[in-house]
Parts: C-alpha cells; structure tokens; sequence
C-alpha cells in the first residue's frame, strides 16, 4: 500500500512523465523504455481498481515524480520550461475533452478497438502505437490549438517517433483525466505546492 498523499498525486506525476518522455524522444530519438510501457498501457486501464493499478506499480512512475521535484522545489537546477510548457498543454487539452461529451464518446470508443486489437498482437507490436497515435490525432488534438513539439527534425521526422509521440500525449490526457477525478485542479499545482512536493519526495525515497 501507497501512502495517500502519493496516492493522491499519482496522476499528476503520469502527466509529467508522459511530457518528459515526449521531450526526450523529440530531442534525443529515445527515452526510458519501462516509463514510456507504464504511460502508454495506462490508456487502456478503463477500470482500475485504485490509481497505482493504472500505472502497474509506482516504479513504474519513476520518471514522473522525479520530474515533479525537478520542477517545484526551489533549490532544483533542472527546472524545464518546455516540461512546464507541454504539461500545461496537456491539462487544457484535457479541460476542453472534459467539455465535448461526443469526443469522449469517440475516445471510449476508439480505446475499446485498441483493447480488442491486444487480443490479436503483442503490446510491443508497431500498430498498437500507431492505432493509439491515431486517436489522439482524430479525437483528442483538434479540441484545442495544436501542442508545438520542439526537438530535432531528424527525431521527429520519423513516423516511429511520431507515433510515440501522439501516444504519449493521449497517455499524458488519460493521466490528466485521472487527476480531475481524483479531485485535482490546476490552480492546487500553485497554492498545493510544498504538499505536491512532499509527496513527490516521499515517492522518490520509496521507489529507490
């Protein structure tokens, strides 16, 4: 068992790690293999039985909550504009899903065909991604001003990294999604912050 006060913020560090593992690929053409697993798999948790069961296990949100003490506590070196920025986006992406019963309709929808296409192919199969990344493409992007990935142009001219990309932000929304029903809002990330730290740390200190 997770304390409650990680419990409580286990979304919000998903949002983070979807940002960091988009930055990482658009920059470096790779990222940490296990973390980009937890984020993607976490979209087709449809009924978890607590907030941890959609990440696997809190290991696998490592990246996230390191990110999340990266970016709010004061003595940190390694704060990222860019990372602010896509998490930002990624929560007013999801406001406005919040807001369109339809496409919410469609995104069940369309995850449910993801679900069914698992029983044919391996996770790991190249059209799982490709089937996510269409999603959000179709569904989920055109609700708000497209989110401007930076990064080098030979990473993100590859269709693979493309791909991972529009899946790791459909994995940031699902996260987003999950921490508006556990009752968080963007304005706790300014006013919660030293809590939202705390947890973050306690989280860190328990996953090493």
């Amino acid at each position: 068992m997770i304390s409650p006060d990680i419990e409580r913020h286990i979304a919000l560090a998903g949002v983070c790690q979807a940002a960091a593992l988009v930055q990482s690929i658009a920059r470096k053409g790779s990222a940490d293999t296990q973390a980009i697993e937890a984020s993607i798999s976490s979209i087709l948790v449809t009924t978890p039985d607590n907030p941890q069961q959609v990440y696997g296990s809190l290991s696998n949100l490592s990246v996230g909550f390191s990110i999340l003490v990266a970016q709010l506590d004061n003595e940190s070196r390694h704060k990222d504009a860019e990372i602010t920025r896509y998490v930002a986006s990624i929560l007013s992406l999801e406001r406005k899903l919040s807001k369109h019963p339809s496409a919410l309709s469609d995104l069940g929808e369309r995850i449910s065909h993801v679900q069914r296409q698992l029983g044919h192919v391996d996770f790991e199969n190249g059209q799982i991604m490709s089937s996510l990344a269409s999603v959000y493409t179709d569904v989920v992007s055109p609700l708000a001003p497209k989110i401007q990935i930076a990064g080098n142009q030979q990473h993100l001219s590859s269709p693979t990294n493309q791909h991972k990309v529009r899946a790791l932000l459909l994995a940031g929304v699902r996260s987003a999604v999950l921490w508006r029903q556990m009752g968080g809002k963007r304005r706790h990330i300014l006013f919660n912050k030293s809590q939202i730290l705390k947890a973050a740390k306690q989280a860190v200190r328990v996953i090493s």
